[in-house]
């Protein structure tokens, strides 16, 4: 009985012996990290971000991309990645900006509501003399 590990399946092709020649092993540079589906991000666009429906658009080009990044398809899961990314980003925008430029237009508005008020409270407060009259 042979206990020796790792085991060898019997059914396996035997490895060919080496020949004279020489092989030569050529790396072509650092091999690049995987591609980015963004899915988590797009997920939380879709549920609180999903103006204009661009949080579900990304979404979509999220699942597209981790399927691709399964199938083998790196390249074209970087670019379904970058997609999602950018789909992400406008929702991101589309929903932050908007607010914060209306809260910003509402406070300079009160601002100058305020001065104003107090400047004409100070115009209708002058009393006048009788020899202003003459």
């Amino acid at each position: 009985m042979d206990t020796s590990y790792p085991r060898e399946d019997p059914r396996a092709p035997t490895p060919h012996k080496a020949d004279s020649t020489g092989h030569t092993a050529l790396t072509l540079g650092v091999p690049r990290p995987p591609p980015r589906d963004h899915l988590i991000w797009s997920v939380f666009s879709t549920l609180y971000l999903n103006l204009c429906c661009l949080g579900f658009l990304a979404l979509a080009y999220s699942i597209k991309a981790r399927d691709q990044k399964v199938a083998g398809d790196l390249e074209a899961a970087r670019r379904l990645g970058s997609r999602a990314k950018c789909y992400n980003i406008l929702a991101v925008m589309w929903t932050l900006v908007p607010p914060l430029l209306l809260l910003g237009l509402v406070v300079t508005g009160a601002l100058h509501l305020s001065r104003l008020a107090k400047d004409s409270a100070a115009f209708f407060s002058t009393k006048f003399d009788d020899t202003d009259y003459d």
